[in-house]
């Protein structure tokens, strides 16, 4: 806090500051960072969602919104996690708010069934449009009939503010203060922010690419230019920070958006929504929305998705179950990290056991060693090829072939040039073809 400063604005500040340095890591084209996500860790942060979609969203969907939703941390600020919220949520269930959540969750799944899908009318209408008006009209209709089930608790429905005209809706907006430029916390927070919101929408279009059934691929850098005029807006006109988010990207494919002008229509369809049929909007009960969601959820952890991992083998399977188990736990950019350093560690095992091809053979008496080196060899190679040279016994001769290899890394030549010479002390032939030795510098 900086006295004198609001809070709020001071973010806003933050926020405008993080949409300009998104703004240059897109002109840097710093988004072909998006690329070099492991597509196990990707998967599993996809199941992780759908998982945390469906434990965060059953508590309302029995009737429990004590905690607001949205709530992701696996350890609640009321003490409660996860598990224990789901079990008080069942001990204490809203029968009419269930009751709601089941026809709608049953719409939804009706409405995915061949029938509906040849029939070109009703497959034009969206399950979960569908699927809300149905839980409105329910609901109206218990009221209407004074009935038990009736959901009258405003906690269970959405409750959004009602603007009644645009001086009340101009009072509702704050602006960044710019005169906070001055303290170095602005600029950290700023920084920080931009962090979270480029890592976290570059592995959203990563992820979103692969739910894409016509395989489009997003270009990362507009994206992230994209993203950073998104938040300078918000921050000049008092906003939240905006990201790339699976679960609109998941229901845009659903949905079977295939243009950029889909998150436009999207974006001015909730605008008119909110100024338009606030109280409408206000009818929805939490139930119907927790329905869309925990469906939203389970097609992104699909059982045969665990499955056709664990089948690709145990250095696909492990960095995605891992990645899927912190990230429950803890949060999205801690389990794709820990998922990350697994995968890097697969890719370090495989680099340090296969950087060459090894054939050993005796003629005349002689040992002979042929090293032929693969394609690409990297520094991460040198480790394995320094331990094979010093396997070689004394009066050997050795063949190192380098004539397939793209590149090698200076770091490998410096070693196998340091063993030519010094395997002359053990009187060990060494010839080196289309490799190029590297000068040694002497220590005397």
């Amino acid at each position: 806090l900086i006295p004198g400063h609001s809070p709020f604005e001071i973010f806003l500040t933050s926020l405008c500051l993080a949409g300009i340095f998104q703004i240059l890591l897109g002109i840097i084209k710093a988004g072909i960072i998006g690329y070099y996500f492991p597509s196990s860790v990707i998967k599993g942060m996809l199941c992780g969602i759908g998982i945390l979609l469906i434990a965060k969203e059953i508590p309302h969907f029995l009737g429990d919104d004590r905690d607001p939703q949205g709530d992701e941390s696996f350890v609640q600020i009321d003490k409660e996690n996860t598990i224990t919220e789901i079990l008080s949520a069942a001990a204490n269930f809203s029968p009419g708010v269930l009751l709601v959540g089941i026809v709608c969750i049953t719409v939804i799944i009706v409405w995915q069934t061949n029938f509906i899908k040849r029939n070109k009318i009703l497959n034009a209408v969206p399950a979960p449009l569908l699927a809300v008006v149905v839980g409105i009209l329910l609901n109206e209709a218990y009221i209407t009939s004074n009935s038990e089930y009736a959901i009258s608790n405003p906690q269970h429905l959405v409750n959004l503010p009602v603007i009644t005209s645009a001086t009340a809706f101009m009072s509702k907006l704050h602006f960044p203060d710019f005169s906070a430029l001055g303290y170095y916390k602005v600029w950290e927070i700023g920084f920080l922010l931009c962090c979270v919101a480029s890592l976290e929408t570059l592995l959203s279009v990563e992820a979103i690419d692969k739910l894409d059934p016509e395989n489009k691929i997003t270009p990362t850098n507009r994206e992230l230019i994209a993203q950073g005029s998104g938040n300078l807006l918000c921050g000049l006109l008092g906003g939240i920070p905006i990201t790339s988010v699976i679960v609109r990207g998941s229901a845009n494919v659903t949905a079977k958006a295939k243009t950029k002008f889909s998150t436009i229509f999207h974006g001015i369809l909730l605008l008119i929504a909110i100024f338009i049929i606030p109280s409408l909007l206000n009818k929805i009960p939490n139930a119907a929305l927790a329905a869309i969601l925990i469906m939203t959820g389970y097609k992104l952890t699909r059982p045969w998705i665990y499955k056709n991992v664990y089948s690709q083998g145990w250095d696909q399977f492990l960095p995605f179950i891992i990645t899927i188990i912190v990230f429950l736990l803890t949060d999205l950019l801690r389990g794709v990290s820990i998922g990350i350093i697994v995968a890097v560690i697969f890719i370090l095992r495989q680099n340090y056991k296969n950087p060459y091809k090894y054939l050993t053979d005796t003629i005349d008496g002689v040992p002979h060693y042929f090293i032929k080196l693969s394609q690409n060899v990297t520094f991460l190679n040198k480790g394995k090829i320094v331990e094979t040279l010093q396997t070689v016994p004394a009066g050997s001769k050795v063949y190192i072939d380098g004539g397939r290899s793209q590149f090698i890394d200076k770091d490998v030549i410096e070693a196998i040039t340091e063993f030519k010479h010094s395997a002359q002390l053990k009187n060990i032939i060494v010839i080196l073809e289309e490799i190029n030795e590297v000068e040694l510098i002497s220590e005397h």
